[in-house]
């Protein structure tokens, strides 16, 4: 292909929309910052999300899905994107924010349209004015769904569509680049949301140009551990609220459902007929809007070969507090493996967790201590006892 053929996602989107618009790009001119919200209702501006669920996502989204968004939404596989996203759009379809259904578009490059209503039918899904299509040439997908005029479209995902005057092969860096240019212009000119869902690499970091997460508006982040139910949906950008708010939901054979009391996900079962338990604390810590408990978990092991083993605290963090123990405290921690765990995958970066931190290692060290006291020394001095 020549350098002459090469088309941009901006310039694409622009020839492709002009039946979409109501006034040429001609027509289009600088507005008075006054004329611009005039005869807006910024209490209905958004799209409203209903129900436990919805009232979670918007929680996150910060208030309800801004008409004309591009929204990204990435995780590692089979953490639950494409399950979020479809009861999103079929929230949306459904109209019941304002009782007037709206059509919903949900494009799939990687599933059949079989597939999709399969997974909608396990979800108990039946809405009438969502749609389904199955495509991944984005000129295409804007053609066929023109007639419908949708309330928002979801694409499935952004590493399997292209353009056709871009360079490379779908999912390439060009591509997906002009892709997302195409897409997000398409949602500023049409007033449509948009959501995308992303691939992550193994470092984390969705697939792509890392100018991905800068062309979008929002991107959030599903989170979950490989053999627990629960969810956490964050977002590290907002162009339109707080990135500092947490979505916590738990997954089911009928999709995600909003936990109405996280602080019992971040709670281990420890209320067991002991009279009392060690090398645990709970911390109450603030995340967004709310406050969390949360579980630190301590193990101290004499005689490990590995000197230090950490989930969800930062290890600088956690090198900190056990250094300042055995400095300020005079614990001999050298001498043991730690470990520490913070229930439910939870990454705590709060400092309001660093004395359940050190509450939970001083606990676990000091009944060893007892512990090797009462069931070794103590009996040994005993016994010497009787023989003077």
């Amino acid at each position: 292909m020549g350098g002459g053929d090469k088309v941009s996602g901006m310039e694409f989107t622009e020839n492709a929309m002009r039946s979409w618009l109501p006034q040429q790009s001609g027509d289009l001119h600088p507005l008075k910052l006054k004329q611009v919200n005039r005869g807006t209702n910024q209490l209905n501006w958004r799209i409203p999300l209903f129900g436990l669920f919805g009232s979670e996502v918007a929680r996150v989204l910060g208030g309800g899905l801004v008409p004309g968004s591009l929204v990204l939404v990435g995780g590692d596989p089979g953490v639950g994107k494409s399950t979020l996203v479809l009861q999103i759009a079929a929230m949306i379809a459904e109209g019941q924010d304002n009782g007037e259904p709206a059509p919903v578009v949900y494009v799939s490059g990687e599933e059949s349209v079989e597939q999709i209503g399969n997974r909608a039918d396990r979800m108990e899904i039946a809405t009438d004015n969502l749609f389904l299509y199955s495509s991944t040439d984005i000129e295409d997908i804007f053609r066929k769904i023109q007639p419908l005029s949708p309330r928002a479209l979801v694409v499935d995902s952004i590493q399997t569509v292209y353009l056709s005057g871009v360079a490379g092969s779908a999912g390439g860096l060009s591509q997906v680049k002009e892709c997302t240019s195409a897409l997000l212009r398409f949602a500023k000119k049409t007033n449509i949301p948009v959501l995308l869902i992303g691939h992550v690499t193994k470092s984390g970091d969705i697939a792509g140009p890392r100018l991905l997460e800068h062309i979008v508006d929002v991107v959030l982040y599903m989170e979950g551990e490989k053999y627990s139910s629960h969810r956490l949906l964050r977002p590290v950008k907002n162009r339109f609220g707080s990135t500092d708010e947490l979505g916590v939901f738990q997954m089911s054979e009928s999709g995600l459902q909003a936990v109405s009391n996280p602080s019992e996900m971040f709670l281990s079962e420890y209320h067991s007929n002991s009279e009392f338990v060690v090398g645990l604390a709970v911390a109450v810590i603030m995340d967004g809007s709310r406050s969390f408990l949360i579980e630190i978990q301590a193990l101290c092991a004499p005689g490990s070969s590995v000197s230090r083993h950490v989930n969800g605290i930062q290890e600088s963090r956690a090198d900190m507090i056990i250094s300042v123990l055995k400095k300020q405290a005079g614990l001999m921690l050298q001498e043991n493996a730690i470990f520490l765990n913070v229930v439910s995958g939870l990454k705590l970066t709060e400092t309001a967790g660093d004395l359940a931190i050190a509450a939970a290692i001083c606990s676990r060290h000091l009944f060893l201590n007892l512990h090797l006291f009462v069931f070794i020394f103590l009996p040994g001095m005993i016994s010497s006892m009787f023989y003077l």
